[in-house]
């Protein structure tokens, strides 16, 4: 669905930064205790800016499945992110809507996303992406810090995982080491290319778009 996502937009002209660059997603954040928070009226206001091909993502932390559900029908976004603790339970809820489910990278992290997913399966709620961030301990994510690269590597080994979305730490100067290390094939980056939290810079979207493009052109 995409391989270059810029998160945490909270300005129509970023979002139009983000497209001109060649990032194919944009994250639109509706916890409220994020600095890149967004209501519904100002991402209704970032959508119209950008153009139909770009997929839009709701980020929800924790958020009931009824308020998700109303959001993402009422924006006709494209994808559900959800980046809590949310139970396999909540993805049922969310129906037939597409989902990436967010995970920290804990110690046993392989493990316990197996084991989430497992419970997905016997749910009949499998989301669509695996989204590995930063440890939980550092927030719910934007906070810059690196992802265990190696845990992700090791989730492409299974054989039956969803597409795996790299996120944590990621900037220009780290995403193409980081796509060639785990051979993730879609990236994830919001504080990487802003110049203060939900305030992004033009040259480092472009920087980011520009590496993540050749690593993907060259990975294996």
């Amino acid at each position: 669905m995409f391989t270059i996502k810029i998160c945490g937009i909270t300005r129509p002209e970023d979002a139009q930064a983000a497209a001109d660059a060649g990032a194919d997603a944009i994250g639109l954040n509706f916890y409220e205790l994020s600095p890149r928070h967004v209501d519904a009226d100002r991402a209704r206001a970032i959508i119209a800016a950008l153009p139909p091909h770009v997929v839009k993502v709701g980020v929800f932390v924790n958020a009931r499945p009824a308020e998700v559900c109303r959001i993402f029908d009422e924006l006709k976004l494209d994808l559900i992110q959800l980046h809590g603790d949310e139970l396999p339970e909540s993805l049922v809820a969310l129906g037939d809507r597409p989902v990436m489910k967010a995970f920290g990278a804990e110690a046993d992290g392989l493990s316990l996303i197996t084991s989430y997913l497992g419970a997905c399966r016997q749910l009949g709620c499998l989301p669509r992406f695996v989204l590995l961030d930063a440890p939980r301990r550092d927030g719910f994510g934007g906070s810059g810090k690196l992802a265990d690269w190696s845990l992700a590597k090791a989730y492409q080994l299974l054989d039956d995982g969803p597409l795996l979305v790299l996120a944590g730490g990621l900037r220009p100067e780290n995403v193409a080491e980081a796509i060639h290390a785990t051979g993730a094939r879609a990236v994830d980056t919001a504080s990487g290319v802003e110049s203060q939290p939900g305030i992004k810079n033009p040259e480092s979207v472009v920087a980011f778009v520009r590496s993540a493009r050749a690593a993907f052109a060259t990975a294996e």
